[in-house]
């Protein structure tokens, strides 16, 4: 009952309470960290959002290193301070595979100790637990029941039914009432805006087919559905013209490479088309003068 409650504790206070978002301070993944305060003092909420099909085994030692990293930063930004901040790491689990999570929240179920040492060696083994949010086996329904902003709410929702649904023009018309509170909301179009982009990336679905949602929201809707649509067009033509000159770039290194030093491992001719537009850039100039393949690659 205490773990329950503890939740939905943190959920409600990453939904509702007053924050300033400081994205700096995590480092990858889908995260967010939330400043708040507990008692009057100085706290942080740090969530992350895990999309996967299957449980990291490693997550408690992931999670652990990215709360030494927010302190890290606190005590950069107040190197006279002789205390840490209260940090709550939360994983919230969130998978259109229903699956649940199976791995460890604790870090001392990762030592590689039998039960004898652990019970021995358990006073200086660091001790380490995140609050889990499995949402992933839950229905729509209980979804829409939880007491969360339309933003949150329809957060979840969207992992649970938006990737690779070939239905999602349907199925997303049984939350056209989340829908509308979100439009109706201080940012609502901003929020609105990313819903959509996030439904154009994970599904096939089009504008039209969304036509009868937006019929159903009104014109404000339309309007962001019709400028994320083609936003996302746009975006997709330029790294596709960008992604051609990088691969024509790659492909003159290589056959540079070959006049200058003879015929190319699979190895080297890989790595040259994998690498990005800045190391073949260095690379293209290079060959020029190098003596050998290790002068290009140095």
């Amino acid at each position: 009952m205490f773990r329950r409650n503890t939740i939905r504790f943190v959920t409600r206070l990453a939904s509702a309470v007053a924050f300033s978002y400081d994205k700096e301070a995590v480092e990858s993944y889908s995260d967010v960290l939330y400043r708040t305060t507990i008692d009057g003092r100085g706290a942080y909420l740090y969530m992350l959002i895990e999309h996967q099909s299957c449980s990291d085994q490693l997550m408690a030692f992931r999670m652990l290193g990215y709360v030494v990293n927010i302190w890290r930063r606190h005590l950069d930004e107040h190197p006279t301070s002789q205390v840490l901040p209260a940090v709550l790491p939360m994983v919230v689990h969130s998978t259109h595979t229903g699956l649940r999570w199976t791995a460890p929240t604790q870090l001392g179920d990762l030592i590689d100790l039998d039960d004898s040492a652990c019970a021995l060696l358990s006073r200086y083994l660091p001790k380490f637990e995140f609050l889990l949010d499995d949402v992933a086996p839950l229905d729509l329904a209980a979804l829409r029941a939880r007491p969360l902003t339309p933003a949150t709410k329809l957060m979840l929702i969207m992992h649970k039914i938006g990737p690779s649904n070939p239905h999602i023009a349907s199925d997303i018309m049984e939350v056209v009432d989340e829908l509308r509170a979100l439009l109706d909301g201080p940012s609502g179009a901003r929020e609105f805006d990313i819903l959509v982009t996030y439904l154009f990336i994970v599904s096939d679905v089009s504008v039209t087919e969304l036509q009868p949602l937006t019929e159903r929201l009104g014109p404000r809707a339309k309007e962001v559905v019709m400028t994320t649509a083609e936003r996302l067009e746009a975006r997709g033509e330029a790294r596709g013209k960008a992604r051609g000159r990088v691969e024509g770039r790659a492909e003159t290194l290589v056959e540079q490479l070959t006049v200058k030093f003879g015929p190319l491992s699979s190895a080297v001719s890989e790595r040259v088309r994998a690498a990005d537009a800045d190391e073949l850039h260095v690379w293209v100039r290079r060959v020029l003068t190098a003596g050998s393949l290790a002068e290009v690659f140095a």
